[in-house]
């Protein structure tokens, strides 16, 4: 019997949660590795009280990787409303923070939330330690912490975490056995590059036989990406992990509506990352192009199945 594909996924928060909801339906060998530096909303506050790492992006992978009904993952994602400290806590960051104090270990906790949530899928931190995350802008100036760089509204030109990170050593065998590497969708400063300023962590990716993918954000990030296309955002990455390391980028071309593209500059700062063809030929990675975006509750998303099914159909090539 042939065994399924190893596939591993690195980032964080809503883009990768969204992203491996399709996946955990296709018969591939998963393995989530996402980091723990997030310092804002509920986690950051939980993160500062309690001294662990953050547990907000995990929350999330664990509930899209859920096999349980929706009612039940839910309640994972219920924010608390009070008049007291508790008000705005997810329900899955007080579980898992809960967890983090009783085994002592977040990896540990991660495995008994799996097997609460019956998630089939391997979910790994990056690492257990309280990690800060620092950008330097290209003027020189040092922003600390991941809602700073995000709020900053600045330009930068490097990344680097504060204390030295201790990433686990599963980290680096799923890399090493890995058939298929991705960089998650997501914000690209605070949910990728928290992988890849790790120098163990880059190696490793070079190191590994296995296909690099980039899965593009659909959509700019306001102070950090400001009219990028996708050669820009590969080019980032790579200033990390090296030139031509990136093998496939997965990328949209869905024609995206003026009614929508102008709320979305007029709210929220953001327009759709454009598919730069000419500065895309100068690179070497192979482009996969779809229409892969979906209007759900009036905001932009990837078709979760439809992005799958992208990725799964390139793995079994």
């Amino acid at each position: 019997m042939q065994k399924n594909k190893k596939v591993v996924i690195l980032g964080g928060g809503t883009g990768t949660s969204f992203v491996v909801k399709g996946l955990k339906y296709f018969p591939i060998d998963l393995t989530c590795i996402i980091t723990v530096s997030d310092d804002g909303s509920s986690t950051g506050r939980l993160r500062k009280e309690f001294s662990t790492p953050a547990v907000g992006d995990i929350r999330k992978v664990l509930s899209n990787l859920s096999t349980l009904p929706d009612e039940i993952r839910d309640v994972m994602e219920y924010r608390l409303k009070a008049k007291s400290e508790l008000n705005g806590h997810a329900l899955g960051n007080l579980v898992l923070t809960s967890l983090i104090h009783e085994t002592g270990s977040l990896q540990t906790s991660i495995k008994y939330l799996s097997k609460l949530l019956d998630v089939k899928s391997k979910v790994l931190p990056l690492s257990e330690d309280y990690l800060t995350l620092m950008g330097e802008t290209v003027d020189g100036e040092i922003i600390e912490g991941e809602e700073e760089i995000t709020l900053a509204n600045k330009k930068y030109k490097e990344f680097f975490y504060k204390e030295e990170p201790h990433v686990l050593p599963e980290v680096f065998e799923a890399i090493e056995e890995a058939d298929l590497i991705i960089l998650s969708a997501g914000s690209l400063y605070t949910s990728v590059m928290p992988h890849i300023i790790c120098k163990d962590v880059c190696q490793a990716i070079r190191d590994s036989k296995a296909k690099v993918m980039y899965i593009c954000n659909v959509m700019t990030q306001p102070g950090e990406t400001d009219g990028f296309g996708v050669s820009d955002h590969v080019d980032s990455l790579e200033h990390y992990i090296g030139k031509d390391e990136i093998d496939v980028v997965v990328a949209s071309n869905t024609k995206i509506s003026k009614e929508m593209a102008d709320k979305y500059a007029d709210e929220e700062q953001k327009e759709p990352v454009k598919i730069d063809y000419e500065n895309i030929k100068k690179h070497k990675f192979e482009l996969i192009e779809d229409d892969l975006v979906t209007v759900s509750d009036g905001t932009i998303k990837h078709n979760s199945l439809k992005l799958s099914a992208d990725i799964f159909s390139y793995l079994m090539r």
